[in-house]
This record gives C-alpha cells, sequence and structure tokens, in this order.
C-alpha cells in the first residue's frame, strides 16, 4: 500500500494523517482475540493504573504473540511508514494503550521523542508513531488530542518530575515515562499558546482505522469517564540509520534489533501460518 503525494504532504504539513477503516472486521477481529490475554498477565511488560488494578498498557507484544508480529510487519503500516521516512524501518517500540471503561486514566500533555532522546539517546526524531483503533474511538471515550503542526516546533523544553509517584515507589525509575504522571510534560502555558495558534484536535474512527502521526506533534489525551472502553495498538517505527545510543531502559521499551522489517503478506492476519512475502 502507498500514501499519495497529497496524503504525505498533509502528514508533513499537520503532523498526523487518519486512515479510516484500513483494517476490515475480520482483521480487527484476529487482532482483538489475544488481547484479553494480553491484558491479564502480570508481567514486566504490562503497566496499571495508579489503583495497581486497571491495566493501562502493555509493551512488546510483538515480540510475544503472533497476531501482533503480523501487525508491525503489516505493509498497510510498512509501506507507508517507509515513504514518510525514507528507508528501512525497524520497530522501535510497539505498544498497547487502553482506557479502560470509566477507569481510563489521562495521558498529560506531552511529546513523545524527547523521551527517547533523554532515556535512550536516540539521535534524530526519524520516527513515526502508527495507531491502529482495536476499538472505535469516539469522543467519549478517551480519544487522543493532538495540536496540529506542533511538531514544527522540534523538541519543546520539558517540565520534568522530580520524584516517582508513590503509586509506583517498589517500581523502577523509568516507570515515569509510561503513567499518568509523566517525566516529561509540557507547561500549560506553552500548551495554551499553541493551542491559540493552530487549535486542537482528536481523530476518531470505526475499529480498524489507523492514525500515523510525527513524534514531535503535541498530544495528550483525557480520563474515560464512559462505559466503553478504548484500546489501541502503536507500532513505533524508526529509520535503521537512528539508533539508539543508550540502553539502560528494558528491550520491551527500547528494540535491540535493528535489522530491517520485511512486509508480511497484506492478508497475514486472516491466515493461519502468516509468511513474509516475497519482495
Amino acid at each position: 500500500m502507498k500514501l499519495t503525494e497529497d496524503q504525505i504532504r498533509n502528514y508533513e504539513q499537520e503532523g498526523f494523517l487518519l486512515l479510516p477503516a484500513l483494517f476490515s472486521t475480520a482483521e480487527v477481529a484476529a487482532l482483538k482475540a489475544p488481547l484479553q490475554g494480553e491484558l491479564a498477565g502480570s508481567t514486566d511488560r504490562t503497566v496499571t493504573e495508579k489503583d495497581g488494578v486497571v491495566v493501562r498498557s502493555v509493551y512488546g507484544s510483538h515480540q510475544t504473540t503472533e497476531a501482533y508480529r503480523c501487525l508491525a510487519r503489516h505493509p498497510r503500516l510498512l509501506e507507508p511508514s517507509r515513504q514518510m521516512l525514507g528507508g528501512d524501518l525497524y520497530v522501535y517500540q510497539f505498544k498497547i494503550n487502553v482506557k479502560a471503561a470509566f477507569a481510563g486514566d489521562v495521558w498529560d500533555w506531552h511529546q513523545d521523542y524527547v523521551f527517547w532522546l533523554e532515556e535512550d539517546g536516540l539521535p534524530e526524531p526519524r520516527l513515526t508513531n502508527v495507531v491502529v483503533f482495536l476499538d472505535e474511538v469516539t469522543e467519549f471515550n478517551g480519544p487522543m488530542i493532538f495540536i496540529p503542526r506542533s511538531h514544527r516546533e522540534g523538541v519543546i523544553a520539558a517540565k520534568q518530575l522530580a520524584d516517582v509517584p508513590a503509586e509506583y515507589a517498589d517500581k523502577p525509575e523509568w516507570i515515569t515515562d509510561l503513567t499518568a504522571d509523566l517525566k516529561f510534560s509540557v507547561a500549560h502555558q506553552k500548551i495554551a499558546q499553541l493551542a491559540r495558534q493552530h487549535g486542537m484536535t482528536s481523530p476518531k474512527g470505526p475499529a480498524g482505522s489507523v492514525l500515523f502521526f510525527h513524534p514531535n506533534l503535541v498530544h495528550g489525551s483525557a480520563q474515560n469517564m464512559s462505559p466503553f472502553g478504548r484500546a489501541i495498538a502503536i507500532v513505533t517505527y524508526s529509520h535503521v540509520e537512528n539508533l539508539p545510543t543508550r540502553l539502560a531502559r528494558p528491550e520491551f521499551l527500547v528494540s535491540r534489533d535493528y535489522q530491517p522489517l520485511s512486509p508480511v503478506a497484506d492478508d497475514a492476519l486472516l491466515s493461519p501460518s502468516p509468511t513474509v512475502a516475497v519482495a
């Protein structure tokens, strides 16, 4: 699958691109089939909300679950990302973010790249985040909120959290990269300025929609007060020339596998034994 010149231009100008219903109902079902198993486990890869019970995120599922391995190599994600980044890619990070009904907490205003720069020494923002909606995303269930064109600011000076929140006192320090109390967030005064300048938007759509967004795009999301859960899978691709220089965080947060990705067949999610497509 290839993006049009207009789609690439829109991504470059606005910082994001939404492709509604890119995956079929059957393909979404294949992606959701292992989801409860991923959320049920209590492993180092699992991050909970402050109550210690409700799952907030699971990391590295593309290394443990075949459906998500296929998703990370799916041509409908991989090929457009290659166009955007101009070459071969590897999976820098894979995560499933959940906004549980009535319980999903906020993601404060932030940029993604500053975490990878400061924590992992990643040299450049030569990455793209690819979000696959596993549920319908509506205005009610905690959708992401973007400030369009804010990626043009580059890395914005971040407000830094001083200490690990008390609820996570027994967790490693890097937990503050992943919780409602983010280690690096954008000051509200800066958010107000950017919002007045560029406005705000919240991409929404049915399950199976795909959202590409730049790692410097300022974004966040509110609590989910609705009775409708919201799960999304996020594949973060990096150019193969853009490698981390520090590997202090675990592999499920920062990949050690920099081999260029080969796409699976387009129908791989519907196949019992997915195979890599022949180039």
